[in-house]
Protein backbone atom coordinates (compact mmCIF):
# COMPACT_ATOMS: atom_id res chain seq x y z
CA UNK A 1 0.00 0.00 0.00
CA UNK A 2 1.26 3.47 -0.90
CA UNK A 3 2.16 6.02 1.79
CA UNK A 4 -0.66 8.32 0.62
CA UNK A 5 -3.21 5.50 1.07
CA UNK A 6 -1.88 4.73 4.54
CA UNK A 7 -2.13 8.37 5.60
CA UNK A 8 -5.63 8.59 4.15
CA UNK A 9 -6.83 5.61 6.18
CA UNK A 10 -5.20 6.90 9.36
CA UNK A 11 -6.84 10.29 8.82
CA UNK A 12 -10.23 8.61 8.32
CA UNK A 13 -9.92 6.73 11.63
CA UNK A 14 -8.74 9.90 13.39
CA UNK A 15 -11.82 11.78 12.15
CA UNK A 16 -14.15 8.87 13.00
CA UNK A 17 -12.93 8.66 16.58
CA UNK A 18 -12.32 12.37 17.26
CA UNK A 19 -15.92 13.22 18.17
CA UNK A 20 -16.15 10.17 20.43
CA UNK A 21 -13.04 11.26 22.26
CA UNK A 22 -14.16 14.86 22.75
CA UNK A 23 -17.86 14.26 23.42
CA UNK A 24 -17.97 10.91 25.16
CA UNK A 25 -14.68 9.82 26.62
CA UNK A 26 -12.55 12.76 27.74
CA UNK A 27 -14.57 13.61 30.86
CA UNK A 28 -14.97 10.01 32.02
CA UNK A 29 -11.38 9.18 31.14
CA UNK A 30 -10.10 12.18 33.10
CA UNK A 31 -12.22 11.37 36.15
CA UNK A 32 -11.51 7.65 36.08
CA UNK A 33 -7.83 7.57 35.25
CA UNK A 34 -6.40 10.31 37.41
CA UNK A 35 -2.76 10.55 38.35
CA UNK A 36 -1.86 7.82 40.81
CA UNK A 37 0.94 9.56 42.67
CA UNK A 38 1.39 12.61 44.88
CA UNK A 39 4.12 15.22 44.69
CA UNK A 40 5.13 17.65 47.44
CA UNK A 41 3.70 21.11 46.78
CA UNK A 42 4.31 23.39 49.79
CA UNK A 43 4.38 23.82 53.56
CA UNK A 44 1.86 26.29 54.94
CA UNK A 45 0.31 27.32 58.25
CA UNK A 46 -2.41 25.06 59.61
CA UNK A 47 -5.97 26.27 58.90
CA UNK A 48 -9.33 25.21 60.31
CA UNK A 49 -10.52 22.15 58.46
CA UNK A 50 -7.05 20.79 57.64
CA UNK A 51 -6.36 17.19 58.59
CA UNK A 52 -4.02 16.71 61.56
CA UNK A 53 -2.46 13.87 59.55
CA UNK A 54 -0.92 16.50 57.26
CA UNK A 55 0.92 18.30 60.07
CA UNK A 56 4.68 18.58 59.56
CA UNK A 57 5.84 18.17 63.15
CA UNK A 58 9.45 19.18 62.48
CA UNK A 59 8.51 22.49 60.84
CA UNK A 60 5.79 23.09 63.46
CA UNK A 61 8.30 22.63 66.27
CA UNK A 62 10.73 25.14 64.71
CA UNK A 63 8.04 27.74 63.96
CA UNK A 64 6.18 27.40 67.24
CA UNK A 65 2.75 26.74 65.68
CA UNK A 66 1.28 24.04 63.38
CA UNK A 67 2.29 23.77 59.74
CA UNK A 68 1.07 21.18 57.22
CA UNK A 69 2.56 19.57 54.12
CA UNK A 70 0.52 19.99 50.94
CA UNK A 71 0.70 17.50 48.10
CA UNK A 72 -0.62 17.65 44.56
CA UNK A 73 -1.70 14.73 42.41
CA UNK A 74 0.72 13.87 39.62
CA UNK A 75 -1.43 14.19 36.52
CA UNK A 76 0.72 12.49 33.95
CA UNK A 77 0.07 8.80 33.39
CA UNK A 78 1.50 6.07 31.23
CA UNK A 79 -1.10 4.28 29.11
CA UNK A 80 0.06 1.03 27.49
CA UNK A 81 -1.93 -0.76 24.79
CA UNK A 82 -1.20 -4.52 24.70
CA UNK A 83 -2.71 -5.54 21.38
CA UNK A 84 -3.18 -9.05 20.05
CA UNK A 85 -1.81 -9.21 16.50
CA UNK A 86 -2.24 -12.97 16.03
CA UNK A 87 -3.97 -14.45 12.98
CA UNK A 88 -7.25 -15.06 14.84
CA UNK A 89 -7.87 -11.28 14.89
CA UNK A 90 -8.06 -11.32 11.07
CA UNK A 91 -11.40 -13.13 11.27
CA UNK A 92 -14.61 -11.28 10.45
CA UNK A 93 -18.08 -12.04 9.12
CA UNK A 94 -19.67 -8.69 9.96
CA UNK A 95 -18.79 -5.14 8.90
CA UNK A 96 -15.41 -5.31 10.66
CA UNK A 97 -12.56 -7.71 10.92
CA UNK A 98 -11.67 -8.07 14.58
CA UNK A 99 -8.33 -6.39 13.83
CA UNK A 100 -10.10 -3.36 12.31
CA UNK A 101 -12.40 -3.07 15.31
CA UNK A 102 -9.38 -3.30 17.61
CA UNK A 103 -7.67 -0.51 15.66
CA UNK A 104 -10.56 1.89 16.29
CA UNK A 105 -10.62 0.95 19.97
CA UNK A 106 -6.90 1.69 20.19
CA UNK A 107 -7.40 5.03 18.43
CA UNK A 108 -10.10 6.11 20.90
CA UNK A 109 -7.97 5.15 23.89
CA UNK A 110 -4.83 6.76 22.44
CA UNK A 111 -6.52 10.06 21.61
CA UNK A 112 -8.32 10.10 24.99
CA UNK A 113 -4.97 9.73 26.71
CA UNK A 114 -3.47 12.36 24.42
CA UNK A 115 -6.23 14.85 25.27
CA UNK A 116 -5.38 14.27 28.94
CA UNK A 117 -1.69 14.97 28.37
CA UNK A 118 -0.78 11.36 29.17
CA UNK A 119 1.89 9.23 27.53
CA UNK A 120 0.83 6.35 25.28
CA UNK A 121 2.81 3.22 24.42
CA UNK A 122 2.15 0.08 22.38
CA UNK A 123 3.02 -3.59 22.55
CA UNK A 124 1.94 -5.73 19.59
CA UNK A 125 2.12 -9.45 20.30
CA UNK A 126 1.42 -12.86 18.80
CA UNK A 127 3.22 -15.73 20.49
CA UNK A 128 6.21 -13.43 20.12
CA UNK A 129 6.86 -9.83 21.10
CA UNK A 130 6.24 -8.31 17.69
CA UNK A 131 6.78 -4.61 18.37
CA UNK A 132 7.16 -2.30 21.35
CA UNK A 133 6.84 1.50 21.33
CA UNK A 134 7.67 3.14 24.70
CA UNK A 135 5.10 5.57 26.16
CA UNK A 136 5.40 9.06 24.70
CA UNK A 137 3.33 12.21 24.57
CA UNK A 138 1.99 14.01 21.54
CA UNK A 139 -0.20 13.49 18.52
CA UNK A 140 2.75 12.30 16.45
CA UNK A 141 3.27 9.38 18.81
CA UNK A 142 -0.45 8.49 18.80
CA UNK A 143 -0.54 8.50 14.99
CA UNK A 144 2.55 6.31 14.83
CA UNK A 145 0.87 3.82 17.14
CA UNK A 146 -2.22 3.83 14.92
CA UNK A 147 -0.10 3.32 11.81
CA UNK A 148 1.72 0.34 13.33
CA UNK A 149 -1.51 -1.30 14.48
CA UNK A 150 -2.90 -0.95 10.96
CA UNK A 151 0.07 -2.00 8.87
CA UNK A 152 2.64 -3.87 10.93
CA UNK A 153 3.08 -7.44 9.64
CA UNK A 154 3.53 -9.92 12.52
CA UNK A 155 6.14 -12.65 12.18
CA UNK A 156 3.94 -15.30 13.82
CA UNK A 157 0.28 -16.32 13.62
CA UNK A 158 -0.17 -17.83 17.08
CA UNK A 159 -1.06 -16.27 20.45
CA UNK A 160 0.76 -16.16 23.77
CA UNK A 161 -0.81 -13.59 26.08
CA UNK A 162 1.33 -14.62 29.05
CA UNK A 163 4.57 -13.86 27.24
CA UNK A 164 3.39 -10.35 26.33
CA UNK A 165 2.16 -9.68 29.86
CA UNK A 166 5.38 -10.91 31.44
CA UNK A 167 7.43 -8.79 29.01
CA UNK A 168 5.60 -5.57 29.90
CA UNK A 169 5.75 -6.47 33.61
CA UNK A 170 9.54 -6.65 33.46
CA UNK A 171 9.88 -3.57 31.26
CA UNK A 172 7.38 -1.11 32.74
CA UNK A 173 8.48 -0.03 36.22
CA UNK A 174 6.16 2.94 36.64
CA UNK A 175 2.57 2.16 37.61
CA UNK A 176 0.55 2.43 34.40
CA UNK A 177 -2.88 1.90 32.91
CA UNK A 178 -2.65 -1.17 30.70
CA UNK A 179 -5.38 -2.06 28.22
CA UNK A 180 -5.09 -5.67 27.02
CA UNK A 181 -7.06 -5.88 23.75
CA UNK A 182 -7.53 -9.42 22.43
CA UNK A 183 -10.06 -12.10 21.57
CA UNK A 184 -8.50 -14.04 24.49
CA UNK A 185 -8.57 -17.28 22.49
CA UNK A 186 -5.65 -18.53 24.51
CA UNK A 187 -5.01 -20.47 27.71
CA UNK A 188 -2.98 -20.22 30.90
CA UNK A 189 -2.54 -16.45 31.07
CA UNK A 190 -4.37 -15.83 34.38
CA UNK A 191 -1.31 -16.04 36.63
CA UNK A 192 0.65 -13.54 34.53
CA UNK A 193 -2.27 -11.10 34.32
CA UNK A 194 -2.92 -11.30 38.04
CA UNK A 195 0.74 -10.51 38.72
CA UNK A 196 0.58 -7.54 36.33
CA UNK A 197 -2.57 -6.20 38.03
CA UNK A 198 -0.77 -5.98 41.39
CA UNK A 199 1.57 -3.39 39.89
CA UNK A 200 -0.59 -1.70 37.25
CA UNK A 201 -4.21 -0.80 36.55
CA UNK A 202 -5.22 -3.51 34.03
CA UNK A 203 -8.34 -3.43 31.87
CA UNK A 204 -9.16 -6.31 29.49
CA UNK A 205 -11.13 -5.64 26.29
CA UNK A 206 -12.31 -8.82 24.57
CA UNK A 207 -13.25 -8.49 20.89
CA UNK A 208 -15.19 -11.30 19.22
CA UNK A 209 -17.16 -11.80 16.03
CA UNK A 210 -20.86 -12.67 16.40
CA UNK A 211 -20.36 -15.97 14.59
CA UNK A 212 -17.63 -17.05 16.99
CA UNK A 213 -20.23 -17.00 19.73
CA UNK A 214 -22.97 -18.81 17.84
CA UNK A 215 -22.59 -21.05 14.81
CA UNK A 216 -24.82 -19.79 11.96
CA UNK A 217 -27.03 -22.30 10.07
CA UNK A 218 -25.12 -21.94 6.81
CA UNK A 219 -24.85 -25.52 5.62
CA UNK A 220 -21.59 -27.41 5.30
CA UNK A 221 -18.69 -25.18 6.34
CA UNK A 222 -15.06 -25.85 5.44
CA UNK A 223 -13.09 -24.15 8.19
CA UNK A 224 -9.43 -23.57 8.96
CA UNK A 225 -7.83 -22.51 12.22
CA UNK A 226 -5.94 -19.32 11.25
CA UNK A 227 -3.26 -19.87 13.87
CA UNK A 228 -2.51 -23.58 13.43
CA UNK A 229 -3.69 -24.21 9.86
CA UNK A 230 -5.80 -27.17 11.01
CA UNK A 231 -8.73 -27.80 8.63
CA UNK A 232 -12.11 -29.31 9.45
CA UNK A 233 -15.63 -29.55 8.09
CA UNK A 234 -18.83 -28.80 10.02
CA UNK A 235 -22.46 -29.26 9.02
CA UNK A 236 -23.90 -26.11 10.58
CA UNK A 237 -27.45 -27.03 9.50
CA UNK A 238 -27.44 -29.69 12.19
CA UNK A 239 -29.19 -28.10 15.18
CA UNK A 240 -27.53 -30.47 17.65
CA UNK A 241 -24.08 -29.42 16.45
CA UNK A 242 -25.04 -25.74 16.73
CA UNK A 243 -26.42 -26.28 20.23
CA UNK A 244 -23.32 -28.16 21.34
CA UNK A 245 -21.11 -25.43 19.91
CA UNK A 246 -23.15 -22.75 21.67
CA UNK A 247 -22.92 -24.57 25.01
CA UNK A 248 -19.17 -24.99 24.64
CA UNK A 249 -18.64 -21.29 23.84
CA UNK A 250 -20.92 -20.18 26.69
CA UNK A 251 -18.98 -22.35 29.11
CA UNK A 252 -15.69 -20.88 27.88
CA UNK A 253 -17.00 -17.33 28.19
CA UNK A 254 -18.36 -17.97 31.66
CA UNK A 255 -15.03 -19.41 32.75
CA UNK A 256 -13.23 -16.39 31.33
CA UNK A 257 -15.53 -14.03 33.26
CA UNK A 258 -15.02 -16.05 36.44
CA UNK A 259 -11.24 -16.01 36.04
CA UNK A 260 -11.15 -12.23 35.57
CA UNK A 261 -13.41 -11.71 38.54
CA UNK A 262 -11.05 -13.77 40.71
CA UNK A 263 -8.13 -11.70 39.41
CA UNK A 264 -10.10 -8.49 40.17
CA UNK A 265 -9.47 -7.29 36.62
CA UNK A 266 -12.27 -5.57 34.71
CA UNK A 267 -13.33 -7.42 31.56
CA UNK A 268 -15.29 -5.60 28.84
CA UNK A 269 -16.82 -7.90 26.22
CA UNK A 270 -17.28 -6.39 22.74
CA UNK A 271 -18.70 -7.70 19.44
CA UNK A 272 -17.74 -6.47 16.01
CA UNK A 273 -21.40 -6.21 14.92
CA UNK A 274 -22.17 -3.81 17.80
CA UNK A 275 -20.77 -0.30 18.39
CA UNK A 276 -18.06 -0.14 21.01
CA UNK A 277 -18.83 3.38 22.24
CA UNK A 278 -21.92 2.51 24.37
CA UNK A 279 -20.17 -0.45 25.98
CA UNK A 280 -17.06 1.53 26.80
CA UNK A 281 -19.12 4.38 28.21
CA UNK A 282 -21.14 1.94 30.31
CA UNK A 283 -17.90 0.47 31.65
CA UNK A 284 -16.34 3.89 32.35
CA UNK A 285 -19.43 5.08 34.24
CA UNK A 286 -19.71 1.82 36.20
CA UNK A 287 -16.08 1.94 37.21
CA UNK A 288 -16.32 5.62 38.17
CA UNK A 289 -19.31 4.87 40.43
CA UNK A 290 -17.42 2.00 42.02
CA UNK A 291 -14.39 4.21 42.57
CA UNK A 292 -16.49 6.94 44.19
CA UNK A 293 -18.25 4.43 46.43
CA UNK A 294 -15.00 2.80 47.42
Amino acid sequence: MQTADILKKIRKIEITTRDLVSELFSGEYHSLFKGQGLEFSEVRAYQDGDSFRQIDWNVSARMGHPYIKKFEETRELNVILLIDASASTLFGTQDYLKSEYITELAAVLSFSALSNNDKVGLLLFSDEIEKYIPPRKGKKSALRILRDILYFQPQSKKTDISQAVEYIYRLQKKGSIIFVISDFLDKEFSHSLQLLSKKHDVVALQVLDKNELQLPPSGVLHLEDPETGEKFTVNSQNSKIREKYSQLVQAQQQQLATDFKKMKIDLVKLRTDLPYAPELMKFFKFRLRRKNQG
